[in-house]
């Protein structure tokens, strides 16, 4: 299988005091362009608007 099942954490929540989102999603092991920790754009629902979520290892 070339892909691989990561969790994104958002990266501002905690700096708020407040507990962080978490989503999963896929990324593909052997690409080229994404060889550090995946980043994404995403919704919080505890500070109500979109923050960066960063892969956990």
């Amino acid at each position: 299988m070339a892909r691989d099942i990561i969790i994104l954490e958002c990266t501002e929540a905690r700096g708020e005091g407040k507990p962080p989102s978490r989503y999963t999603s896929t990324r593909n092991k052997k690409s080229l362009r994404t060889p550090g920790r995946l980043e994404k754009v995403k919704y919080n629902p505890f500070l109500k608007r979109r923050t960066l979520h960063r892969e956990l290892r």
